[in-house]
């Protein structure tokens, strides 16, 4: 018998799914699944359902990076000259103040979902006796239910390597950083990832005197090469230092300082430090080995398309599967799973359902669709890029953000636009423009026709492809655009 298949004469199952985690892509999962008709029940182990999107990761770190732009007074120094000068002291308590009624409103808002949608909630710790059993333990019970389908949605952890000392209080990860009791003058960051980045800028525009320490030879890695550059130019001009090629060798104590011994020799001194480097997949405890589902490194669990795992009623999503670890990409990972379960979804799936933002939090903020000149490039195809630059642009300078620049990649031989990138103000905003001329296969010469309001950043993308079209043999930038017609006058809508 396959595993996870029960005979037809068992008894009915107490849940059609239960769902383990609580974050984006559970609870997306388990609307899908109970708008599709199917009993849920959904158990977190944290104090209230959003994961760390909620708690611990998207939305905290995002509403202290705009409390910071708005108490730092970055906004009224750079575009009226104001000098804004609040008193430290006040700096964490607003902060933490802020982050901690967004989560609130975020949380009423989940579970008044899951109460519309007839979702039951429980909190505890939920692991699996055998393929359709799923064991919920609290602080006074155990209780096992029976189910057709498991999603596991758990997520993961900040990696915590046993060379850190993470239990002096000035070492924190990017969870304990969130709980800082008082901005220090100097912060080491260790890691030039995603996090580590949005930290390291954040902090750096709170007046924190910042060093990022990250072994690659460029930020970001998978960004356009342009973009990771314009990047490191940022954070430079802004205060921070960026030590790129190296890594840490030792972390210790010297009185009232964190050291770090770098392996480059040299050695770096701060208040605190952040250690941003990697996390790892919260599968400890589930009893997921014990039914034969395949992990990978740092526990990663192993899905197809269909983010089915191995066993072939247990689905997975989110974070706990790994890359790219968004909460976008989560929530959408765990209505397929659901669709699946039912077997409403169609395979393989919709081109524009592949193509997937990216929005890096940094300041300025970074983000990217599709292909990046340099992926292209490896891939074999011929490219045309295009700029259109915020120093160009009217609202940017109204706005006084005139740092930045938005980037298409065009396929030379076919016209069509297979990336576009952004970095500035409102950057992952932006980009979900690209994403749709992206999706529709767009050639350069629709993107260049297109008409903006005026003034917006929007125009960026307009700038970019008459920029691209330009650089287009002569001969072939005058190709007639194709307009598909609409329906006759007075065809009925659907």
């Amino acid at each position: 018998m396959e595993p996870g298949i029960l005979p037809s004469d068992v008894v009915a199952y107490d849940y059609d799914l239960i769902v383990i985690g609580g974050g984006p892509g559970g609870e997306k999962g388990a609307l899908e699944a109970a708008r599709l008709g199917k009993r849920v029940l959904i158990v977190d182990r944290g104090r209230a359902p959003g994961g760390a999107a909620v708690h611990t990761g998207t939305l905290p770190s995002k509403t202290l990076r705009e409390t910071a732009l708005f108490l730092s007074g970055r906004e009224q120094r750079e575009t009226y000259g104001v000098n804004v000068s609040i008193d430290p002291t006040l700096f964490i308590p607003k902060l933490l103040s802020r982050k901690d009624l967004v989560r609130k409103l975020e949380v009423g808002r989940i579970l008044g979902s899951f109460g519309d949608r007839g979702v039951e909630y429980m909190r505890g710790w939920g692991s699996l006796r055998d393929a359709n059993t799923v064991v919920i333990k609290d602080e006074e019970k155990e209780t096992a239910y029976t189910t057709e389908f498991i999603l596991i949605a758990t997520g993961s952890s900040p990696f915590r390597p046993d060379t850190i000392p993470f239990d002096d209080p000035d070492i924190d990860d990017s969870d304990s950083i969130l709980e800082i009791d008082r901005m220090p003058a100097s912060l080491i960051v260790l890691g030039g990832g995603v996090i580590g980045c949005e930290y390291a800028s954040m902090f750096t525009a709170m007046g924190v005197k910042v060093t990022l320490v990250d072994k690659k030879p460029e930020l970001l890695d998978f960004l356009d090469a342009d973009m990771s550059e314009a990047l490191r130019v940022a954070f430079v001009e802004e205060g921070m230092d960026v030590r790129l090629t190296d890594g840490m060798k030792a972390v210790r104590r010297e009185k009232d300082k964190i050291v770090v011994d770098l392996q480059s020799g040299g050695q770096l001194v701060a208040d605190k430090l952040l250690f941003a480097a990697g996390r790892s997949s919260n599968t400890k405890g589930l009893g997921l080995e014990a039914v034969g589902v395949e992990l990978g490194t740092r526990g990663l669990m192993k899905v197809n398309e269909e983010f089915r795992t191995n066993v072939k009623n247990i689905f997975a999503a989110g974070d706990v599967i790994g890359f790219p670890a968004l909460a976008s990409t989560s929530m959408e990972q765990g209505r397929i799973a659901a669709q699946a379960m039912v077997g409403v979804c169609e395979f393989p799936r919709p081109a524009a359902a592949t193509i997937l933002p990216y929005g890096i939090y940094t300041i300025p903020e970074a983000s990217c669709v599709g292909l990046s000149e340099e992926d292209a490039v490896a891939k074999g195809i011929a490219v045309v890029t295009g700029r259109g630059r915020f120093s160009e642009n009217a609202r940017a300078k109204i706005n006084g953000y005139t740092q930045g620049f938005v980037k298409l990649v065009f396929a030379k031989a076919t016209r069509t636009i297979i990336g576009a990138h952004a970095i500035g103000d409102r950057a992952t905003e932006l980009i979900h423009i690209g994403q749709l001329l992206v999706a529709m296969g767009a050639s350069v010469d629709t993107a260049a026709a297109m008409v903006f309001n005026y003034p917006t950043l929007s125009e960026c993308f307009k700038d970019a492809a008459l920029d691209a079209l330009g650089k287009f043999d002569p001969r072939l930038s005058s190709k007639p655009i194709t307009i598909h017609p609409g329906p006759p006058a007075g065809t009925p809508s659907a």
